[in-house]
């Protein structure tokens, strides 16, 4: 099949598959996406918000690994659904003990407690209190965290907090720029002139300060930050697509529209629309990095996710004293996924902007 027989969807697919870069940021977004999916059925932790809390074996190096005495909790855990379990993950129905040492006698356990390194406590346990497996062993493959909870769950879980801030954002942005872009374009005139004054307005407050004022506003937490960083990054949407109608609102086919009487909304939404989609995916895929970054320096400061949910940028924040001690890859496992998927995103949007031949239009 020929390139000239190719629609332009095809022939832009073929050319994205040829950027090495680009296949590259697919593949990881698409790896993040599975892992955000199904973060809690991956994830050594399954505990809401990996949120299991040994504090006997905080701050441990990667590749730390450790016996543990399963204790049966006093409480009866019931068994999630399949569906409830893949949004918030499952209760442990056991205690996690550390121990260096356990010998069964008749009906019991004896073991020798892990405390802190070099002290230990011995004590005796029923077997009618444990599991029937009453010893497990666990390898923490990225340490654990000041609170003794395995760095690798919660960087799994936190996932989740990075690609749903830049999707929820990129869809608010999107939703409004599209919106006031396409109203300031196609009318112009006194309408251009009051949407272009309103994001000259936006454009000039600096987007960390319009965020600090929009997350104070609504209260921390995890929806709100989503909602702050949507509300300050439709602006550079919006100014792209008003120059995009701007240059297709005089093109044959949109005057074919209005000859043939369709309504405004119709001509802009069925006729404009899908005819500047292109460099609008390619500032999407640039803002959802930003956000992804906007998020991170946000729980970074603590206006952002609370915990104990697992956000990248809190887990740099609780740890980053590490760096310069024993163990700096509780800071630095957060960072480099943070630098990995950022990266992932700007070559889809370098590679997007070349497939859709959109580089002189931006």
């Amino acid at each position: 099949m020929s390139t000239g027989s190719l629609s332009f969807q095809q022939a832009a697919w073929k050319r994205l598959k040829k950027n090495r870069g680009a296949v590259f940021g697919l593949i990881v977004i698409i790896m993040a996406v599975f892992i955000a999916l199904f973060a809690y059925f991956i994830s050594p932790d399954p505990s809401p918000n990996a949120n299991r809390i040994i504090v006997e074996i905080d701050g441990e190096k990667p590749g730390f690994t450790q016996d543990f005495l399963k204790i049966r909790k006093e409480k009866d855990v019931t068994t999630p659904s399949f569906f409830k379990q893949l949004l918030n993950g499952k209760e442990d129905v056991y205690y996690y003990a550390p121990i260096t040492a356990h010998e069964q006698k008749g009906d019991s356990i004896i073991v020798q407690k892990f405390i802190d390194e070099g002290v230990s406590e011995r004590q005796s346990f029923h077997l009618s209190e444990l599991d029937k497996d009453p010893v497990a062993t666990k390898k923490f493959l990225l340490g654990t965290d000041n609170f003794g909870r395995d760095i690798l769950s919660r960087l799994v879980v936190g996932t989740r907090v990075s690609l749903s801030v830049g999707l929820i954002t990129v869809i608010i942005s999107l939703s409004i720029g599209l919106l006031l872009g396409s109203l300031a374009g196609y009318f112009r005139g006194r309408t251009d002139d009051i949407i272009m004054w309103f994001i000259n307005v936006i454009w000039s407050i600096p987007t960390l300060l319009l965020v600090f004022a929009i997350t104070l506003a609504l209260g921390k937490g995890f929806w709100q930050v989503f909602i702050a960083v949507g509300l300050t990054m439709w602006v550079s949407v919006a100014r792209l697509v008003r120059g995009q109608v701007l240059a297709v609102r005089e093109l044959e086919y949109v005057e074919a529209t209005r000859a043939l009487g369709f309504s405004n909304a119709r001509t802009i939404v069925r006729h404009i629309w899908p005819n500047i989609m292109g460099p609008v995916m390619v500032i999407a895929a640039s803002n959802f990095a930003s956000a992804i970054v906007i998020e991170a320096g946000l729980s970074f400061l603590g206006v952002g996710v609370q915990p104990p949910q697992p956000s990248w940028g809190l887990m740099i924040k609780e740890n980053y004293n590490f760096i310069i001690t024993q163990n700096p890859m509780l800071a630095l496992a957060p960072g480099f996924a943070i630098m990995l998927l950022v990266l992932a995103f700007n070559l889809l949007g370098n590679g997007l902007r070349d497939a859709l031949n959109v580089r002189g239009r931006l």
